[in-house]
């Protein structure tokens, strides 16, 4: 059965998805940071999401899919009890998962039990068609992409972040014009929220509840 955790940041929920996974002491987290690559500063916030995670037991091990073969994803990731995918660009992500064709080794792992948890970009690649979270400005510094299509773990788009001063500007001035169409399914997940998906069955957690 896969299990899924879907942040906006995971600092603000870390606690209460460990409750949900129950024994977490001990379980080797692959801290995959490639979404955060072309971000040279600021990165406090992945500070905290890594803190966050080892304050409540994982054995994290840091790692990106950059440069990467698939059989070398294949195996590094095979020590892993836990997916984890950072926060960052979630279409340079999806160029480095093109590039490297690893796209059916994660769905693989996580069909087999592997957990998966993702902050902001990584909840969003989760999904499918990511155009949806289409903004300009994320494309700079990411080459020509195949398509536009997720990792398709759940069949929705999360939007984080909602009701952040941060981002504001950023759903406002474009995105949620983008996305205002019938064809795609988008849940609306503030930093305080996540979604916990067990098998076909998903439902949004709200800490401060």
């Amino acid at each position: 059965m896969k299990r899924l955790y879907l942040t906006s940041a995971v600092s603000f929920v870390a606690k209460d998805i460990a409750k949900h996974i129950g024994k977490v002491k001990g379980l080797k987290l692959a801290f995959i940071n490639t979404p955060a690559e072309l971000e040279k500063k600021d990165l406090e916030w992945q500070d905290d999401d890594r803190n966050s995670l080892v304050e409540v037991g994982f054995d994290i091990f840091d790692y990106t899919i950059t440069d990467k073969t698939k059989e070398q994803i294949k195996n590094d990731l095979s020590v892993a009890d836990v997916i984890y995918i950072s926060g960052g660009n979630q279409f340079y992500l999806l160029e480095k998962i093109q590039q490297t064709d690893c796209a059916d080794v994660i769905r693989d792992y996580v069909a087999k039990g592997k957990i998966y948890i993702g902050t902001s970009a990584g909840s969003m690649i989760a999904g499918g068609n990511q155009l949806c979270g289409y903004r300009p400005d994320l494309m700079k510094g990411v080459g020509k992409l195949k398509d536009y299509q997720g990792l398709g773990l759940v069949d929705f788009i999360v939007f984080p972040h909602w009701g952040s001063k941060d981002f504001e500007e950023k759903y406002f001035g474009f995105r949620l014009k983008h996305s205002y169409t019938e064809k795609d399914k988008v849940i609306l997940l503030t930093n305080y929220q996540y979604v916990k998906v067990e098998g076909d069955m998903y439902r949004v957690i709200d800490i401060r509840d």
